[in-house]
């Protein structure tokens, strides 16, 4: 059996499995959890041009400040697994469709990058979004290069950067990049030249927004003073929380938006996979990955059991769990899942309909912390490119 990030099948595992809730999933929303939006977030109205409360998700944040923010809707969409690193996947046209619902039902932040696939994700999403260009921002990535339909190595070299924005700009149909990352820090070249790189293609007027991807604190504070940052980008959720330690905080610190990828962990903490699931070897990244081997999600699994228990009685999948988790940490925070069905995208925006008081955080951070979790985040290769 084959799965991708968030749509695998459920096993007899979790008492609310994601197909269950959606079939019993009004009656005991009903009943158990009347929706309130998380108090960090807030709705546009109509009168202002926002969306209508028709959508699932009409809550927005903002990420960064002053000039260098950038209002978007409360939960994001990531993209790459919709044709890359995740298996099996439905064909083109369903996946240009299901990016155009998630605009009707409130998403306006589509993430991609050059290098998944590489090129043709950012294919996909320009085609995807051309006519829908004025409602959303695309964010995208800069930063290896390609050889024989791959990665190989870092480069952000200026003149690359410079290229790299050029063919995002054509693959994506759009005139200008919204939120133009660095994918990895490249140690070969200063951030200082990254930042006045990006900085001259905001001026240029070929990209609006600035952003960098796993980063330390003191690498984004000189980025910062050469181009101000409107966020960074980085794994995050509730099986990976080093982010906390120095990250938040200097986001925090210098008013920088925060954006959390596999915010449920590739799919894991959706419940949907045990040591009896078998990877795509050919392009599911995730077979690649300690914390995916059989006896690591065996282990794992406990951390389940507890988005379970606690969301058990409140209505909510163990997914909506682990992203109202994310939502409620700060209000510049913009997780962004992906998924390749309809079903999981609505469960995933109805995450914002869940508020929990801080003492049911403290609860559930308290049941997590007692779970030991097994497995090394990347393969050794990998984790050179972060920079903690």
């Amino acid at each position: 059996m084959r799965h991708s990030e968030s749509d695998s099948e459920q096993s007899d595992f979790s008492y609310f499995s994601r197909r269950g809730f959606f079939k019993a999933g009004p009656a005991i929303g009903a009943a158990l959890c009347a929706p309130a939006a998380l108090a960090s977030t807030t709705a546009a109205s109509p009168e202002h041009g926002g969306p209508s409360s028709r959508f699932l998700i009409p809550q927005r944040r903002t990420l960064g400040a002053g000039s260098s923010g950038m209002e978007v809707s409360a939960l994001g969409f990531g993209c790459m697994g919709m044709n890359y690193h995740r298996g099996t996947h439905p064909g083109r046209e369903a996946m240009i469709r299901l990016v155009r619902q998630a605009v009707e039902r409130g998403v306006t932040l589509f993430d991609t990058a050059e290098t998944y696939g590489p090129f043709i994700n950012e294919e996909l999403v320009g085609e995807a979004l051309a006519p829908l260009r004025k409602e959303v921002r695309i964010s995208t990535k800069f930063g290896f290069n390609h050889e024989g339909g791959r990665a190989n190595g870092l480069n952000s070299r200026p003149e690359h950067i410079r290229r790299a924005a050029e063919d995002s700009l054509k693959r994506l149909k759009i005139e200008v990049i919204d939120l133009f990352y660095q994918h990895r820090l490249d140690p070969n070249v200063p951030i200082e030249d990254v930042a006045g790189t990006v900085r001259d293609l905001i001026q240029q007027g070929k990209v609006r927004h600035f952003g960098l991807c796993e980063i330390g604190k003191e690498t984004i504070r000189r980025a910062h003073a050469v181009q101000p940052i409107t966020a960074i980008q980085s794994e995050y959720h509730l099986m990976w929380r080093e982010p906390e330690k120095e990250v938040l905080p200097i986001c925090e610190e210098l008013r920088i938006g925060f954006v959390p990828y596999s915010p449920v962990n590739r799919g894991f903490l959706g419940g949907a996979l045990n040591e009896y699931t078998r990877f795509d070897s050919e392009n599911d990244n995730r077979n690649t990955l300690p914390r995916f081997k059989p006896e690591a999600m065996r282990a794992n699994l406990a951390i389940v059991e507890v988005l379970n228990r606690f969301g058990r009685t409140r209505g909510a999948t163990s997914a909506q769990v682990a992203m109202a988790w994310l939502l409620a940490k700060k209000p510049w925070i913009v997780p962004i899942p992906g998924t390749t069905k309809l079903a999981h995208l609505e469960e995933n925006l109805r995450t914002a309909e869940f508020s929990f008081t801080a003492d049911e955080i403290r609860e559930l951070e308290e049941g997590v912390s007692k779970i030991d979790i097994v497995g090394d985040r990347y393969p050794a290769e990998q984790q050179r490119q972060i920079s903690r």
